[in-house]
Parts: structure tokens; sequence; C-alpha cells
């Protein structure tokens, strides 16, 4: 069963998918129409109280694209929480570097293509 998402969260992740970073407009033209391996993916998905950057329903598999604002102690442990209630939900969350994307969107690719192997 799907959590309840306020409205207040449907609003804010329309809001997202309107203002992409760079990463996520390069991650997003990779990932949309299913062209990685036939996954469906979506963006900026809400779940419970928290938004996804990329979803793929059938894996179960969430990618997010970190910058700077995810390297400071305070941040890492919030995400460390939201990751154990994801996975709590039966999702596995793939962190992955903004300069990996924008630097060598391949190799990202290849993580994600690791994940939904294990996934699906």
């Amino acid at each position: 069963m799907r959590p309840l998402v306020s409205k207040e969260k449907l609003a804010f992740a329309k809001t997202l998918r309107r203002s992409m970073t760079r990463a996520e407009e390069l991650m997003w033209t990779q990932l949309r129409a299913s062209r990685l391996e036939g996954a469906k993916f979506r963006r900026q998905v809400p779940i419970g109280n928290y938004v996804a950057d990329f979803l793929c329903v059938s894996a179960k598999l969430i990618v997010e694209l970190d910058g700077a604002p995810h390297d400071n102690a305070n941040r890492q442990e919030r995400d460390a929480a939201r990751d154990a209630w994801l996975a709590k939900q039966g999702y596995k969350v793939l962190r992955i570097p903004n300069d990996l994307v924008i630097g060598g969107t391949e190799l990202a690719l290849d993580r994600i293509r690791d994940a939904l192997k294990e996934r699906c």
C-alpha cells in the first residue's frame, strides 16, 4: 500500500519538476521514455514525506542525485534517516554525486543498470 502524500508535497514535487538541476536534466534525458534497459522511470515523485529524484516503480529503485549540500554531516544524517524509512517501504536508494553525472554520465548509468539487475 502506498503511503498517502499531502497536497503540499505534491505541489513541491511539481515545483521540483519545473526547476531541475543540470545533473537532473542530463539524467532525465537518459532515463525518460524507458531508454535505460526498458525501465520506466518517473521524476520528482512524492513518497510519504519525501520526494524521490527518480523512481523506477517496477524495481522499487530510487535514484538520488546529490550535490554539495549533501556533503555536510547534518544533511548526511537526515539522508540516512530518509533512506532507512524508504528501505522499510521496500525501496532501494541509489545515491549518485552530481559531479559524476555531469562529468561521466555513462558511469552513473552503469551504476543504475547494476542496481536494476539486482532488483529485477
